[in-house]
C-alpha cells in the first residue's frame, strides 16, 4: 500500500465535511430474510449538489447471497448518459461514508471510507470513528482495501479480510415514472400506471459497493444506516 504511505498526510490528516444530506435508511435487520431489501433515492436534488460530483443519488443496504453478510451501495453522479459515463469519474475530494448505528442512538458507532485516488477506489473500516456528525478524518490506521474503478461493462470486484468491493459505472437500478409523478402533483392523476415508465431508463450512476460480514459490523439485531458524501475543507 504505497499510495496509503506516500500520501498520509494528504489522507490521514484532512478533514472532510458534509456537503450533501445524508441518506437515512433505518431497521436494517442483521438477522433479515434473503428478500429483504431496503432503499433511499433522489435523482433530483437542492440546487447546491444537483449533478454534482457529491450529489447521492440512491442508497441500498440488503443481505448478501452469502446471508452471513449484509451489502451496502451508495451510487452518486446521476442521469448520466451511456456516452457520458465514460468520461464520468469520482471527485477526489469527495469521501464517500457508509454509517452504522448498532446501538440505537442514530450516532454512527462504525463508518466504512470510500475515497478514490488515481483509478482506485480506497475503502476503510468498519472502524469506530474518533469524530461523529458533520466532519470526518479517513483513519488510515483501520482496515485498509481497495479496488481498480471499473471503467467498462465487465465489473473489477476485489475482496480482502471477508469484505468484497466494487466502484465504477452501472445502469441505474431505480426504477421512478417521472412523468405520472408529475400529474399526480398538479392534481391530475390520483394513482402511478401500471405498468409505468421508467424515467431513468438508459442513464448510469457511478456505484459505490461493499459487501461486509454481519459479525464486523454489530452481531445479532437492528442497525441503522445512512450514507453521506463529504467534500474536503
Amino acid at each position: 500500500m504505497n499510495f496509503l504511505k506516500n500520501n498520509h498526510e494528504l489522507l490521514g490528516r484532512s478533514r472532510y465535511q458534509v456537503s450533501k444530506k445524508s441518506k437515512t435508511v433505518l431497521g436494517v435487520g442483521i438477522l433479515a430474510i434473503a428478500s429483504f431489501f431496503i432503499i433511499a433515492a433522489d435523482h433530483i436534488d437542492a440546487p447546491a449538489v444537483m449533478g454534482g460530483t457529491s450529489d447521492i443519488t440512491d442508497f441500498y443496504a440488503f443481505q448478501g447471497e452469502n446471508t452471513d453478510n449484509i451489502a451496502f451501495v451508495a451510487n452518486v453522479q446521476g442521469l448520466l448518459s451511456p456516452t457520458a459515463t465514460a468520461s464520468a469519474s469520482f471527485d477526489e475530494n469527495v469521501l464517500i461514508e457508509f454509517n452504522i448505528d448498532n446501538t440505537g442512538d442514530n450516532v454512527e458507532d462504525l463508518v466504512i471510507q470510500a475515497i478514490p485516488r488515481d483509478g482506485q477506489m480506497y475503502f476503510f473500516g468498519p472502524f469506530q470513528p474518533s469524530v461523529t456528525g458533520l466532519n470526518s478524518t479517513i483513519d488510515t490506521s483501520a482496515n485498509q482495501s481497495q479496488v481498480e474503478i471499473t471503467t467498462g461493462s465487465n465489473a473489477i470486484v476485489s475482496t480482502n479480510g471477508g469484505m468484497s468491493f466494487f466502484a465504477g459505472p452501472r445502469d441505474d437500478p431505480f426504477f421512478f415514472d417521472f412523468g405520472q409523478y408529475s400529474e399526480i402533483l398538479m392534481g391530475n392523476a390520483t394513482s402511478f400506471n401500471n405498468p409505468g415508465t421508467d424515467s431513468f431508463q438508459g442513464t448510469n450512476v457511478l456505484s459505490v459497493v461493499v459487501e461486509v460480514p454481519k459479525d464486523m459490523i454489530g452481531g445479532t439485531g437492528t442497525i441503522n444506516t445512512w450514507v453521506e458524501t463529504k467534500r474536503k475543507q
